[in-house]
């Protein structure tokens, strides 16, 4: 199965969501994430070598990709149409993760046109960086999403330092030492438990 995370804007959690999702896919079968993004941020959280899964560059994806079963895609922001189109041919999922801030919905809907353009119907939204409760966005945002029949991952991101702890050290979220670790790591639980594997 191949996973492809994109997103029209960056700072959303793009690249942690691909470490996530690989890691979660790792422990069903071997799993590879494919960096190819021009900052190289995950290769830049792999470089530790405490990863429980392989990364490597795309100029590399093709001489590694058949030794796994699973393969994630983290892809650079802004896709041109082009590009947008490539991506959706070559995966079986495209995981867009958003923040619920007004700006990245509105870069939201740009990608979802983009999409609906190309006729592209394997997609989902993931709702991340959501702000602890009293804070009403993330909520507002699922409702707002679903209500215009767009397909929404039925859980999750939460804002947690424990994220950039764990890039910052090499690791996944759930190898942390921090309160919250655990909880990071059963949201991107959940998100795995509803791809398509």
């Amino acid at each position: 199965m191949i996973i492809t995370v994109a997103s029209f804007k960056g700072g959303v959690g793009k690249t942690t969501t691909a470490v996530h999702i690989a890691s979660y896919l790792q422990t069903k079968a071997p799993t590879l994430l494919v960096d190819g993004d021009l900052n190289r941020s995950a290769l830049e959280w792999a470089k530790f070598g405490k990863l429980p899964f392989k990364v490597v560059d795309e100029r590399q994806a093709v001489r590694f990709a058949r030794d796994f079963q699973h393969i994630v895609i983290d892809t650079g922001a802004r896709p041109n149409q082009e590009d947008l189109k490539t991506l959706v041919d070559g995966c079986d999922l495209l995981v867009i993760p958003t923040t619920p801030d007004a700006l990245a919905l509105s870069a939201l809907k740009l990608t979802i046109k983009a999409l609906n353009d190309l006729g592209a119907s394997s997609y989902r939204i993931l709702l991340t960086m959501i702000a602890p409760k009293p804070n009403r966005d993330g909520e507002e945002a699922r409702l707002a999403l679903t209500e215009v029949n767009l397909p929404v991952f039925s859980k999750g991101i939460s804002r947690l330092v424990a994220f950039q702890k764990a890039a910052l050290s090499g690791v996944i979220v759930s190898q942390i030492n921090d309160p919250r670790s655990r909880q990071a790591w059963l949201e991107y639980e959940e998100i795995g438990k509803e791809l398509p594997v």
